[in-house]
């Protein structure tokens, strides 16, 4: 089935052949046709450009999109989605006083999210999930990842990478899957750091890696968590299975885990809020996107990734989410756009490229994602009528989409 949308008065992002991504003052080009046709067929871009050198096209469904705005939809590339419950209580704890460190030490945090978990149903777990993963659709997102991380037990970790392959079966969005076992210690592992490694390592990872459970593997390198030489362990072992690196690294301290990500040459290094200059200069040259968690920042009240610094130095950026209960209870990619132009004085352009095609590099899916582009997957945003595409970060807190196309149906 064909479909063609007429009369866009701009339609964005637009490309010749895929780019693999966009850097430093690229950042600031967003490639754009007003007054422009977009042609679909099945769950593919056909053919695309202005209206006055449109040819004609036989039995095709046509929609006038007059006054509106077409984009693709957003590529979020780090999240916790499948998650139980909420950590609503930690909320008003933090609203109180307390830190994040210090709600976790007294058994909030990751460790209340595994519990909870672990006493959840995959069914419940999957119907809860879904939720999110219909929300996050309507709201723009058209790819994403998710992590595990919030079992912390064999059966757990398992249980929650089979609910994301289902939630990939069952929905049209594009979902890549992180085995994320490292992401804390569990209390009866305290004091026994390499034991519970050797869990998630001899025991785990072999499964994850059997049942093609997981695209890529993940580890909190962060000072209370898992250290550097820690990070390297996994990843070298990891390596064998060939699940590829994408690492939690600098969100409250800069110990080297962008160091041993590049090493192991990670996909991406994610959150970032904490930046040293080596750790700039370590990410150039390399193909390791850094991505930044800007809804992270705003809900926690920690710093923002200097976004300014790593672009003008001649880095990209991938802009995420961080959906997950506990720093980020929201998978609002047009807020998390808004929150990088207002906070990290990033340009519309720079926000939307970090949204779209970097974000879709950090997930390996640049080749069909984040674009409009000739053989790209059908994804796309429609906006109500809005005067431009900077209206979007602007006009923060307000729903600025009309109607989303994921795999060339109407979400």
């Amino acid at each position: 089935m064909s479909t063609l949308f007429v009369n866009i008065k701009e339609l964005v992002q637009v490309e010749d052949r895929p780019k693999k991504m966009v850097c430093s003052t690229d950042m600031k080009l967003l490639p754009t046709i007003k007054n422009a046709y977009l042609l679909i067929e099945n769950n593919l871009i056909k053919d695309f450009g202005k209206m006055e050198n449109m040819p004609k096209f036989n039995s095709v469904e046509c929609i006038d999109v007059s006054g509106k705005i077409i984009l693709p939809t957003w590529c979020d590339s780090h999240t916790h989605i499948v998650f139980a419950g909420n950590r609503e209580q930690e909320f008003i704890d933090r609203i109180n006083g307390l830190s994040y460190e210090e709600i976790a030490i007294k058994g909030g945090g990751i460790l209340n999210s595994a519990k909870k978990l672990q006493a959840t149903s995959e069914n419940d777990l999957y119907e809860q999930s879904a939720i999110r993963i219909h929300e996050i659709m309507k709201l723009g997102t058209g790819a994403v990842e998710i992590k595990s991380g919030y079992g912390l037990t064999k059966q757990s970790e398992l249980k929650m990478l089979r609910v994301i392959r289902k939630l990939n079966n069952d929905f049209p969005i594009t979902i890549k899957a992180t085995f994320l076992g490292a992401h804390a210690l569990p209390s009866e592992f305290k004091n026994n750091k390499k034991e519970y490694l050797d869990i998630v390592i001899q025991e785990i990872l072999p499964i994850v890696a059997k049942e093609k459970l997981a695209n890529f593997i993940d580890i909190f390198c962060e000072t209370g968590y898992f250290s550097v030489k820690d990070t390297e362990r996994l990843l070298e072992a990891s390596a064998t299975y060939g699940l590829i690196p994408k690492i939690h690294v600098n969100q409250f301290n800069a110990i080297g885990g962008v160091q041993a990500g590049v090493k192991f040459n990670a996909l991406s290094v994610d959150h970032l809020e904490e930046m040293r200059n080596e750790d700039i200069e370590t990410l150039k040259n390399s193909n390791t996107m850094p991505v930044a968690l800007p809804s992270c920042s705003y809900f926690l009240s920690i710093p923002y990734t200097p976004a300014r610094k790593m672009i003008d130095a001649g880095l990209p950026l991938a802009l995420a989410s961080d959906y997950n209960p506990g720093s980020t209870p929201s998978g609002n990619m047009n807020f998390v756009v808004s929150t990088a132009c207002i906070k990290m004085k990033m340009t519309p352009e720079e926000a939307i490229n970090a949204a779209t095609i970097n974000g879709a590099y950090a997930m390996g899916l640049e080749k069909t994602h984040g674009s409009i582009c000739i053989g790209k997957k059908a994804n796309f945003i429609i906006t109500k009528p809005i005067p431009s595409y900077g209206f979007i970060p602007y006009s923060f807190g307000n729903n600025q989409i009309e109607s989303v196309y994921i795999e060339g149906n109407l979400v």
